[in-house]
């Protein structure tokens, strides 16, 4: 019997720190549980936000998409990949591309034509030299108001301690962020009826990648016949997958992967 591994791909103002919680479930599960940074990432968060990392900052969605397509393949198990926000998006790309046995899209940042709103705080202005590369911090209080705008102030700024990193620019403008072009590797094959199933999910109180955004989605995926199912979570912001109520989510994955033949141990 092998062992089913689970790659969780986080996304943008998250450390990889931000799967630790959901590793450590899947892990009692039975499940292989792997939590890859991007590359170049520090430890922890706030050697990030300490630091002016160059390689960080000159993450796009080409560096970021290629990263974790290399994971996935180097399994001998294709896995389960989980990813949150832009993770979610890349989760997506790479099942549509047959890479994964099945993936989970958590708030994922839009895919194809969907658009993305603008965030309810002023995150980030673009500019001339995005993909030249920088970092976009979030302070303590605008993480509270944009990301974890369900959670109280307290229980925000521990998350923003645990988990909060700086983003790069050039990512946030591939992602199409205040209304900056997307990179053309913003996409997923909707079409491919030959892929693993695929779940999205939303929080249907999230400010930054909004519940319509990820129903506008789902609906993209209607003429496959590959599995693609929906899920709401209502009174859930974007830091639905750290904040107390992370076990609800994680615990409705591991159902919906039991759900579809998708065990822990396989022949």
């Amino acid at each position: 019997m092998n062992r089913t591994p689970v790659v969780f791909i986080h996304g943008a103002w998250l450390h990889a720190l931000s799967w630790e919680s959901w590793a450590e479930r899947f892990a009692s599960r039975g499940f292989l549980a792997f939590t890859p940074g991007w590359p170049g990432e520090a430890s922890g968060a706030r050697e990030v936000r300490a630091s002016s990392s160059e390689v960080l900052a000159g993450i796009g969605l080409d560096t970021l998409t290629d990263h974790y397509a290399h994971i996935v393949r180097s399994f001998d198990t294709a896995p389960v990949i989980v990813g949150h926000s832009v993770g979610g998006l890349i989760a997506q790309h790479l099942i549509g591309a047959n890479l994964g046995r099945a993936a989970v899209a958590i708030a994922p940042a839009p895919i194809n034509d969907v658009e993305l709103p603008a965030a309810p705080a002023r995150l980030w202005t673009p500019g001339r030299d995005d993909r030249d590369g920088g970092l976009v911090p979030l302070s303590p209080d605008g993480f509270h108001q944009a990301f974890a705008n369900t959670v109280g102030a307290e229980e925000a700024a521990r998350l923003f301690e645990r988990y909060a990193v700086p983003a790069p620019r050039r990512l946030l403008a591939d992602l199409g962020c205040a209304g900056a072009t997307r990179s053309p590797r913003a996409v997923a094959d909707v079409s491919n009826a030959d892929r693993g199933p695929l779940l999205l999910i939303s929080g249907q109180e999230d400010l930054l990648v909004p519940d319509a955004v990820t129903r506008a989605v789902y609906k993209q995926y209607g003429d496959s016949t590959a599995v693609t199912d929906l899920k709401q979570f209502a009174d859930r912001a974007h830091s639905l997958v750290i904040d107390s109520g992370w076990r609800v989510v994680a615990d409705h994955v591991l159902g919906w992967l039991d759900e579809r033949g998708l065990h822990a141990h396989s022949a």
